[in-house]
């Protein structure tokens, strides 16, 4: 089984035309993900690797009953795209796009979730459900269809941890890169909960980083709703106060957000917390008492 996407998802690519787009349109065609349409205002009626174009997301959902759109519009547009999506009534949302304004993805948030719509991103990777579908930039060939769900708000470590898991014969069920900005979608606690609801999930894996109090949410959130195994690493262990590393979000200040806070917030609810991403697969393991 699989969270939010699968071999049902009918996907529209938003920015289908230029040269991200394009690109991982082919790839993401290439897994065997179904995608209906495409939308480039303007460039309705084309055609890119044989799938439609139409000039808006509500065209293009009433043509061919889309029901997932990933972005790849440059960031200035990223928000408005997100709300036209949302308008059109599709029922997930994935915005790739980096650099979205902060205040563009507040309002696009909240407009998502008046509608009940699943947004994740903006500035993410995007999700996998192995051998049903891929939605993102993600190197497909790295996943193998399994029962440990991965969240992260780190692209590069996801790639790194699912390397590992599969040369750790631990397949995946879905890998979702929740993104790095201060400002996103679905996070920690609704993916737990989803992972928590799958059947065929037997272990959950969550990279987190330093900056903001996420971890320490889903630490909490996890000692009260969750009885599936959790692993944790927290990546950002030796990063300096006061200085950003890599994703906007990943900022220590006054005192709170630190790579010990996390670790401690983990451990104390049971959580076993990797000091090297390498350590994962043998943690999952001895949890499920695998040899």
């Amino acid at each position: 089984m699989s969270i939010l996407v699968n071999k049902n998802t009918r996907l529209l690519v938003q920015g289908i035309t230029g040269r991200d787009g394009s690109f991982h349109t082919s790839k993401m065609k290439e897994y065997g993900t179904n995608i209906v349409a495409g939308v480039s205002p303007g460039k309705g009626g084309q055609t890119v690797d044989g799938i439609p174009v139409f000039n808006t997301v509500e065209a293009a959902v009433k043509a061919t009953g889309a029901n997932t759109s990933i972005i790849f519009v440059p960031a200035p547009l990223a928000g408005d795209a997100i709300m036209e999506a949302g308008e059109a009534g599709v029922e997930l949302v994935i915005c790739i796009s980096e650099g979205v304004p902060t205040l563009d993805m507040v309002k696009a948030t909240a407009y998502l979730k008046k509608k009940g719509i699943k947004l994740i991103g903006a500035n993410c990777p995007g999700l996998i459900t192995p051998e049903e579908a891929l939605v993102g930039i993600l190197p497909g060939n790295i996943f193998k269809k399994g029962n440990i769900g991965l969240m992260s708000r780190s692209g590069t470590l996801t790639y790194l941890m699912v390397s590992l898991l599969t040369q750790a014969d631990l397949g995946q069920s879905t890998c979702v890169g929740i993104g790095g900005d201060p400002v996103a979608g679905l996070y920690y606690q609704e993916l737990l909960q989803m992972f928590q609801d799958d059947p065929e999930t037997d272990a959950i894996v969550l990279i987190g980083e330093i900056g903001g109090e996420a971890e320490e949410r889903a630490a909490q959130y996890i000692k009260e709703h969750v009885t599936k195994p959790v692993v944790a690493f927290i990546a950002g262990q030796s990063a300096p106060p006061g200085k950003r590393m890599g994703h906007a979000g990943a900022i220590i200040s006054s005192g709170s957000g630190t790579a010990e806070e996390k670790i401690a917030a983990f451990e104390a609810v049971g959580v076993p917390v990797a000091r090297l991403p390498i350590e994962i697969p043998q943690l999952i393991k001895k949890l499920l008492k695998i040899n």
